[in-house]
């Protein structure tokens, strides 16, 4: 195997692992949507396991991404980010970062109030930002039922039971910031002066 070829692979298991936990699901649940075994899916997730097409094409459907974007193929020459809207329990999941690991950003359209599909609090690892862009918001974080608006702004610890979900009749939008590790969205002392 060359080099480049041995490098797109490496990076196969920590964008699978990020795509999972951004989903906020287990291997055990991945594992009944892909037909994998949920021992498979840690071996690849952990590069233990060199990924073959066939375990790929499930994970791509799960996921609800291209297969070029688990692999990360080489660019073709074109600066443009395609954007890939993804539908996934209701919401419309837009992924603005291409990298494996890290801080990963979304625009989240939630869709009106009243239909979503669930308004069951949910717990994760992880560390979330969001930013309200259009609409209305109602976040349950704990014991904490808030409304946010356009402009307003929100960080937690996933692990906290929460919901996010439009607050009246029209759809809302969002920009979140997702640390599946923990990582707080923050400014260092230097960004957040503002400029002479």
């Amino acid at each position: 195997m060359g080099s480049a070829e041995g490098d797109v692979l490496a990076g196969v298991g920590p964008r699978l692992r990020t795509l999972r936990r951004a989903r906020g699901i287990t291997l055990a649940d991945l594992a009944v949507e892909t037909g994998l075994t949920a021992s498979t899916l840690s071996r690849l997730e952990n590069g233990k396991l060199r990924p073959t097409l066939e375990q790929l094409l499930p994970l791509a459907r799960a996921h609800g991404v291209p297969l070029d974007e688990l692999v990360a193929a080489p660019p073709t020459g074109d600066p443009r980010i395609h954007l890939r809207p993804v539908r996934r329990s209701g919401l419309t999941v837009v992924p603005l970062t291409r990298r494996a690991g890290g801080v990963q950003a979304y625009k989240v359209v939630y869709p009106p109030a009243g239909r979503a599909p669930t308004q069951d609090l949910q717990t994760h690892d992880g560390y979330e930002w969001f930013y309200v862009l259009n609409g209305h918001i109602r976040f349950v974080l704990g014991e904490q039922d808030l409304r946010l608006g356009p402009g307003e702004a929100a960080e937690f610890d996933t692990r906290i039971p929460h919901w996010i979900g439009s607050a009246d009749s029209q759809p809302a939008e969002l920009l979140t910031l997702f640390g599946p590790q923990g990582e707080r969205a923050h400014l260092s002392p230097s960004e957040a002066r503002p400029s002479r």
